[in-house]
């Protein structure tokens, strides 16, 4: 009598693992199926991009000729390529910050996590969270990101991207020197503490300054410069040098710098 319950406790258990692998295989098929037959990656970005706005709006934009700011044209594009693209929050963060729930759940550079106080000592002293008074009060802004490559060496495009409404750069890419092709003109440098400029006289005076936090200490380093506090470094720079000098000398790595 045992030796049957026991086989009939077996077999139900058996049964019920069946059919909760074929419920477990299914949803795993549909859920293959609905991508397969969907338009968008599993990251939700268009398949493809082809960069091409549906009818109504392309025909909202067609008698704008090209170099023409357009207005709510990148807005529009980016969400027809990625429809989970909103813009809800501020460009840069204010005293808001704290109503963007999704941001202070995810440590940098994600998010705002655990930077709450941080945050808040910085803002109250710099007070101004937005782009110039002249830049806000335009309609339409055409913007230009320069990056820090030598590809614009010797191709004279500074005059077309001080053309720009809005221009940033990265870092601490040079201007001084090089007007002739990065322009002179910059509106936004972001950066972080070791690719920041070290000299304050370096910085453009009518730019602004954006960090960007890729890791609690970079928070934490901007309030040191806001208060004039001594700057720790984020970083142990001196034995980060030690250790490249080392991988140079075991020829890991090449040093063209020469000297690191």
């Amino acid at each position: 009598m045992g030796l049957l319950v026991f086989m009939r406790n077996l077999l139900l258990a058996l049964c019920l693992f069946l059919v909760l692998g074929f419920l477990y295989y299914s949803a795993w098929k549909l859920h293959l199926l609905r991508w397969e037959d969907s338009k968008y990656d599993k990251l939700g970005f268009l398949l493809n991009l082809d960069s091409k706005l549906p009818p109504e709006l392309a025909s909202k934009y067609a008698n704008f000729s090209e170099g023409v700011c357009k207005p709510g044209y990148a807005s529009a594009l980016m969400t027809v390529i990625f429809p989970k693209f909103s813009k809800p929050a501020p460009m840069f963060l204010d005293d808001s910050f704290r109503k963007w729930a999704r941001i202070r759940d995810f440590v940098p550079p994600f998010g705002i996590k655990g930077q709450d106080n941080l945050i808040k000592a910085i803002l109250s002293a710099t007070k101004d969270y937005r782009l110039t008074p002249a830049l806000d009060s335009l309609s339409c802004r055409r913007c230009i990101i320069v990056g820090n490559g030598g590809v614009l060496a010797n191709k004279s495009l500074g005059l077309k991207i001080d053309d720009y409404d809005v221009v940033v750069r990265l870092n601490s890419a040079p201007v001084k020197g090089f007007e002739k092709d990065v322009g002179g003109k910059t509106t936004l440098r972001i950066t972080y503490p070791e690719g920041a400029i070290q000299k304050m006289e370096q910085y453009e005076k009518d730019s602004l300054f954006v960090l960007a936090g890729f890791k609690w200490q970079d928070f934490k380093w901007l309030k040191y410069i806001v208060y004039k506090e001594k700057v720790s470094w984020t970083h142990n720079i001196q034995r980060e040098k030690e250790f490249l000098r080392k991988l140079v000398k075991a020829r890991v790595i090449t040093d063209l710098t020469s000297g690191i």
